[in-house]
């Protein structure tokens, strides 16, 4: 009895585009400007091709990080970031926190 109650009411909320507006107060803000940064940073102690795996998924981790784009041969990360949510001292500080100490490199 409660179920058809409950199925009824929903029909009839779709119906009154109850939902509709429901969905659209729960919407991100579009005007929430979002300024991105990219970071190099160097790695120390990637010895195998398999190494890069560990340290780009705890950079991922890390709160407003993008994307993280790994250079073995280089022993280099590119990260994109957002600005507001981290700092490449952070992402950096995940990847050391791992065992393989990174710093931010200049330019």
């Amino acid at each position: 009895m409660k179920r058809t109650w409950m199925i009824a009411g929903l029909a009839g909320l779709a119906l009154a585009g109850g939902l509709a507006v429901a969905s659209a107060q729960n919407a991100p803000d579009a005007s929430v400007e979002v300024e991105q940064a990219t970071a190099r940073l160097t790695i120390e102690n990637m010895t195998c091709a398999t190494c890069p795996i560990a340290v780009r998924k705890a950079m991922m981790r890390v709160e407003g990080v993008k994307s993280v784009d790994i250079d073995y041969a280089a022993r280099t990360a590119e990260v994109v970031y957002d600005t507001a949510a981290t700092t490449p001292e952070l992402i950096a500080a995940a990847s050391t926190d791992v065992g393989y100490p990174a710093s931010v490199t200049d330019g």
